[in-house]
């Protein structure tokens, strides 16, 4: 529930505005902000005795950057946080749906599907929170969230600030009836720490119970020490999962990695892989799961065989229907692909597909897929060889005019996410706003790249993964000219195309009191030659658009950062391939996390006098 904003409270922390109270605890208090794009954000104010504490914010600024390296299976990211100002504050995505314990409230202990989803999701996320070297150190129902995409967790690795009191310890950190054995004791805590707290978060969610309450704080901990936990409710197998994760040794719990690969029937050997964790993100997500499992298609039928006692835990497979609108991919739960998912050294083939703008299909062809893969994903791991569909006629982009082969911002970017799919070769196509429906649909390409808004167009023939890129619509303008504010644009010429942003542009432009005389031009080649010979003061478009117009230029060109709009940017796959656009999402995040899209931005815009947007872009549900 969103409590209105009190007397002493913020309206503003950077560049979110404040709505709401989302709830406080120990560390600040955390309300709900939007941005100028008008996208939501848990937004968590450090305590004011944190203020000036310079070790609390040393801690939180290092919790900050490892919370940031964490993969996006399940959890809530980190979108913006400033650690310097009056009013430190973290920035997350704000995730609609109440938490765990608020649901087991209202609606009493879960049971089924439900629970099976609620224990994937969660051994996913902290599957991803342990292999970016965090420890949660307060996982517990308040901290898991129920989207309706299934369990996110929240708040990882934040809990090492510590107490300005003294009273906590980092190594005591913790909420008592979901505290582990050496917690209480004050030894070291680590990843097995938060295995601990899970199997006490999952016997609560079976039961409604707390695992180990009591009256008072020296009975919880007196029966964290001392009592084993009561799990005749949950069902088999998942009791014998959680019994393991709540011993009282350390040593005897498995990672959570370990969880994982069990709940979803694969051998327990080594950590979970890429794969698994997009699996896993599916099985959770009520929309695409539970899955079934299938078997490990690189093991030998003696070693399946062996294997099977080890499956102890396998999620029913669902009952038969007749088909749906919605098509269901199974992920094939081949581990080879963890391999292929790190395979470098990218070989590119070439082949430009000249397409007329002129054949606007009436209607989405209903999606298809050529060949015997039942997805992207699975045909990049069977064959190593993807095709990218990129737009044509934007320099630095996509394809340019008089590009002897394709190189851009997007076709970089098509080439990553393709390598981290498992690809080792990746064929780039030219498709335009006309031809990309069909290319997709008939399995000509199997991922498309491109600068469209889709989200705003009807989009039955695809699922969209991303987004890559947040956009803005901006103008450019000569670097060296007298226009450096909108006031600037005041009755000056604006180039104008049909069918594009211009009309928004200027909207926006009479809403500030601003008028222009409108010039017109056929394309966005033509208004960049009327810019250049001084026909027209200003050209509009999306700024990443005109930056790549700039940046081959032997003089300088603003992106004058008017910033209207919000555009994201997303990858096409083909309708319903659910596990594609998982890993999808999972490498966009890599992509820049790794610094790799910081670099491309560079690389292709670096000779516009332009500011992009460099943070990874708010993810939106796989639909």
């Amino acid at each position: 529930m969103i409590e209105p904003l009190g007397s002493g409270d913020p309206k503003q922390l950077g560049p979110f505005t404040l709505s709401g109270r989302i709830g406080e605890g120990g560390q600040g208090t955390v309300y709900l902000g939007t941005d100028a794009s008008g996208e939501r954000a848990a937004v968590k104010l450090l305590h004011v005795k944190f203020s000036g504490d310079a070790m609390a914010r040393s801690r939180f600024a290092r919790e900050l950057r490892a919370a940031e390296r964490v993969a996006s299976f399940c959890t809530a990211r980190v979108i913006a946080a400033d650690l310097e100002g009056d009013t430190p504050y973290i920035a997350s995505e704000y995730i609609d749906g109440p938490s765990l314990r608020e649901q087991i409230d209202q609606a009493g202990p879960m049971s089924g599907d439900d629970l099976e989803r609620l224990a994937v999701g969660t051994a996913t996320a902290l599957t991803a929170i342990h292999q970016a070297g965090i420890i949660h150190r307060d996982f517990k129902p308040d901290n898991v969230l129920l989207a309706t995409d299934g369990p996110r967790v929240v708040d990882f690795g934040i809990s090492r600030i510590l107490d300005s009191t003294g009273t906590i310890t980092s190594r005591a950190i913790g909420t008592p009836a979901y505290m582990a054995p050496e917690q209480v004791s004050g030894d070291d805590v680590g990843a097995f720490t938060d295995v601990f707290a899970w199997g006490a978060t999952i016997a609560y969610a079976a039961t409604g119970q707390a695992a180990f309450g009591a009256k008072s704080i020296a009975a919880v901990l007196n029966r964290i020490l001392n009592h084993d936990v009561d799990l005749t409710p949950l069902p088999e197998p998942l009791r014998g999962v959680v019994a393991a994760s709540v011993s009282k040794r350390p040593a005897d719990r498995p990672t959570a990695g370990q969880i994982l690969l069990r709940l979803l029937g694969h051998p327990e050997t080594g950590d979970a892989s890429t794969v698994v964790m997009t699996q896993g993100a599916l099985v959770a997500n009520p929309e695409t799961g539970p899955f079934p499992v299938v078997k490990d298609l690189v093991q030998d039928a003696a070693s399946r065989e062996a294997d099977e006692d080890t499956r102890a835990f396998r999620l029913p497979a669902p009952p038969q229907k007749p088909p749906s609108k919605r098509t269901k991919w199974w992920l094939p739960a081949s581990m080879a692909a963890a391999a292929a998912l790190v395979l470098g050294g990218v070989a590119v083939v070439v082949t430009l597909m000249v397409n007329s703008p002129d054949g606007v299909p009436k209607a989405s062809p209903a999606p298809s897929r050529s060949g015997p893969y039942t997805s992207v994903l699975e045909k990049a791991e069977r064959t190593g060889k993807l095709v990218i569909g990129v737009k044509g006629d934007l320099p630095g982009v996509g394809f340019g005019p008089g590009d002897e082969s394709p190189t851009g911002f997007e076709v970089e970017v098509g080439r990553y996410l393709a390598k981290e799919l498992g690809a080792t070769s990746v064929e780039v196509r030219e498709v335009t706003a006309y031809t990309r429906v069909q290319a997709l649909t008939s399995g000509a390409v199997d991922l498309v790249v491109a600068t469209y808004a889709w989200e705003t167009a009807k989009n039955d023939w695809a699922t969209l993964a991303g987004p890559y890129y947040q956009a803005r619509n901006d103008v450019l303008v000569v670097d060296d000219s007298n226009i450096r504010s909108a006031a600037d644009l005041r009755g000056k010429r604006l180039c104008v195309r049909p069918g594009t942003n211009a009309a928004e542009i200027q909207k926006w432009l009479a809403g500030q009191g601003i008028a222009m005389t409108s010039v017109k031009g056929t394309d966005a080649g033509q208004c960049m030659d009327m810019l250049r010979t001084g026909q027209v003061d200003a050209f509009p478009g999306d700024d990443i658009m005109l930056a790549g117009f700039a940046n081959r230029e032997p003089v300088k060109y603003r992106v004058l950062g008017l910033g209207v709009g919000s555009a994201r940017y997303s990858v096409g796959v083909p309708k319903g391939d659910f596990e594609t656009c998982e890993a999808v999402r999972h490498a966009i995040v890599k992509l820049f996390d790794s610094g790799t899209a910081r670099s491309l931005l560079t690389r292709f815009f670096g000779n516009a006098v332009f500011t992009p947007d460099r943070s990874i872009p708010v993810k939106v549900p796989c639909r």
